[in-house]
């Protein structure tokens, strides 16, 4: 894999810790060199980027991209969405859904809702390595994104 122009943090929203884990290592295979964080819920991404909560006093980077799974405890995935898209400071960020669901209703509404990309977690670990390096090669590589902190 290619150096990203331009270290991006990203974020993963995720309350399977065995998902956290084996998107940390597909990541590894695929030599990303961006940093990577996560929490376990939308109540922690939103107190992450809002610097608030057990995230209080941080200087936690803004990520560049958000990973979010949508089924998760306290504050979903589509209400986390909502809220980010209705932000100002925060909306342009890219959040990319990876979830299991297959659900039409659940495509639609995220697309609804300013989702920039939807996709179902592959089964393998193969394929979760194939997605992630074509995530990272569109987001890192082709795709212009806005300076951080605008």
């Amino acid at each position: 894999m290619s150096t990203p122009r331009n270290p991006i943090t990203i974020l993963m929203a995720d309350d399977d810790v065995d998902d956290r884990n084996l998107t940390k290592e597909a990541l590894q295979e695929g030599r990303l060199v961006n940093d990577l964080r996560f929490v376990e819920d939308g109540q922690d991404l939103m107190d992450y980027l809002r610097h608030t909560g057990k995230y209080a006093g941080e200087k936690s980077p803004r990520p560049g991209l958000i990973l979010l799974d949508l089924n998760m405890p306290r504050k979903d995935g589509r209400t986390t969405l909502q809220e980010i898209k209705s932000d100002p400071e925060f909306r342009q960020i890219p959040v990319v859904i990876l979830t299991t669901s297959k659900a039409d209703e659940d495509i639609f509404k995220s697309y609804d809702l300013g989702v920039n990309s939807y996709i179902v977690k592959p089964v393998t670990f193969e394929a979760l390595v194939d997605v992630l390096q074509t995530l990272e090669k569109y987001w890192f590589e082709i795709v212009e994104l806005p300076p951080a902190g605008n």
